[in-house]
């Protein structure tokens, strides 16, 4: 019942999903219609072919489209929207776990300060005059893991890490980030604006290589998560009920810990910091499929990535460009102050 109910939910927001992405790449600045779109998606699908001339390569449809054409679909609008499925995918996967780590819908990937430290290392790449593989994302990355495990470490005594002390010690370590930040910021010289412009969370000069940077590393702790969403399920009772039902408390937290920061870290590594979408999304599924983490694990990742998708393409269609930080902020702080007059948001 649970498998057909996952799997049925799982195909309809994969399916909204893949209509959400195609209206989007045939929006903007050149108009490109849906057909010349599918055309150069199914372009990427070719099957080898031997001839006279050797092993080459065919399209098994007939695909008339302009180089300028499969330039923007294929080069521009395309990356950008598989990054921001990912991202999305990502942060609403982290926030489903660390509302039901935390037994609070108000809690997001954020709360532990993974965002924050992502922050300090893509400023500090900016700011100072440092050169590494992989640039700005490095540098994000290794912040936001550096900031969680110090979090970790702060909030941990005697081998157990309570919950209480980690939000305590996380809201602490992003108060001094947050100062660190500043400081960067009033240094960063000319490259002031990029950073602010990244602050904001933007899917801009999206590239397949980021893509291909975050995706493995997002695909490989879902699912580690997913292995564990019946811990999750009985962690909602409370540690001292799930270690009675057989669980491990530390070992379980220790682990979504660490696979939450790190898809996470993965995600704002490559986007800037995007709120609300870790915070609003898990929220809404809960409401719509209900607590039972089995099906609300994938179900928000892929909410989050329809979400992120669907609010990137208002951000870009606007006489100017925004960050759809900006977009996801206004969209999401409305909808959940609504939700918190009708008194629906309480403990899990």
């Amino acid at each position: 019942m649970v498998f057909r109910r996952t799997l049925a939910w799982s195909a309809g927001l994969s399916g909204l999903l893949v209509g959400v992405s195609l209206v989007s790449a045939t929006l903007g600045y050149a108009d490109i219609g849906p057909l010349a779109v599918a055309r150069v998606v199914l372009d990427a699908v070719a099957v080898p072919t031997v001839g006279a001339g050797g092993l080459g390569w065919v399209s098994p449809f007939d695909l008339e489209v302009s180089r300028t054409t499969a330039t923007i679909v294929g080069g521009l609008r395309l990356p950008r929207i598989a990054l921001g499925a990912v991202v999305g995918f990502a942060l609403a996967l982290a926030g489903t776990v660390m509302q039901g780590f935390f037994r609070n819908p108000m809690a997001d990937p954020s709360i532990i300060g993974v965002s924050t430290g992502a922050a300090v290392g893509a400023v500090a790449f900016i700011a100072l005059p440092v050169s590494v593989p992989f640039g700005l994302p490095a540098f994000a990355f290794a912040g936001a893991l550096l900031a969680a495990f110090g979090v970790y470490l702060i909030a941990t005594e005697g081998g157990r890490t309570p919950v209480a002390t980690l939000l305590l010690a996380g809201v602490a370590v992003q108060a001094f980030l947050g100062a660190v930040i500043s400081y960067l910021l009033l240094h960063a010289g000319d490259g002031l604006e990029t950073a602010i412009y990244w602050l904001m969370g933007h899917l801009q000069n999206s590239t397949w290589g980021r893509v291909r940077v975050a995706l493995p590393v997002v695909a490989v702790f879902f699912v580690i998560l997913l292995a564990y969403t019946r811990e999750l399920n009985v962690l909602l009772l409370g540690e001292e009920d799930a270690h009675t039902l057989g669980v491990e408390v530390e070992r379980t937290k220790h682990v979504l810990l660490a696979a939450s920061s790190v898809v996470t870290a993965a995600a704002v590594a490559v986007s800037g910091v995007i709120g609300f979408v870790g915070l609003i999304v898990p929220h809404v599924m809960r409401l719509i499929v209900g607590p039972d983490h089995r099906i609300l694990l994938p179900t928000s990742a892929l909410a989050g990535a329809v979400f992120l998708v669907a609010t990137d393409t208002v951000a870009r269609m606007g006489p100017a460009e925004m960050p759809v930080g900006i977009v996801t902020a206004a969209l999401g702080a409305p909808f959940f102050l609504y939700l918190l007059r009708r008194r629906e948001v309480h403990a899990l």
